[in-house]
């Protein structure tokens, strides 16, 4: 696949350090990727105006939090319109116990990455909110036991 943008190898060394770091300083990071400072805050503001790099967050430990389920809900709508998906998706974002949400392909139509307090808290969510939707199909839902991998959202080449 071509890529969309016109990255060179220090650019790629600097997303595989802010995916891994994001509070890394600028200093250190030229360090890391073999250049100085200013050009290498210069490649990051303009990875960041171009798009490539567009947040950053701090990953926080939902247990810790008193956040102790985490789920994942395929659902599956009766109308797959376009207004119909858009629909759905607005309703999505709008929940907050949805942390993550895709529209996706095969059997389901929307996969949407829930954290919640406790069971009855998801429970709630899925049977007064999700499955009382208007257009939804079927919802299937699977409970997380423990995450085995916790890793920046692209794997680079070595």
């Amino acid at each position: 696949m071509p890529l969309k943008a016109d990255l060179d190898a220090i650019d790629w060394k600097i997303l595989r350090e802010l995916q891994d770091n994001g509070r890394i300083t600028n200093v250190e990071l030229s360090r890391r990727v073999g250049i100085s400072a200013p050009p290498c805050l210069r490649r990051v503001r303009r990875l960041e105006e171009d798009g490539i790099i567009k947040s950053y967050r701090a990953l926080l430990d939902r247990s810790m939090l008193g956040y102790d389920v985490a789920a994942f809900c395929l659902v599956g709508l009766e109308h797959q319109a376009e207004a119909d998906l858009r629909d759905f998706g607005e309703r999505a974002r709008s929940w907050a116990i949805v942390r993550r949400a895709w529209m996706v392909s095969g059997d389901s139509d929307f996969l949407l990455q829930c954290v919640a307090t406790d069971l009855a808290a998801f429970q709630t969510f899925v049977i007064d909110e999700l499955t009382s939707t208007p257009n939804v199909d079927t919802v299937r839902t699977v409970l997380t036991i423990r995450q085995v991998k916790d890793e920046g959202l692209v794997a680079f080449d070595d």
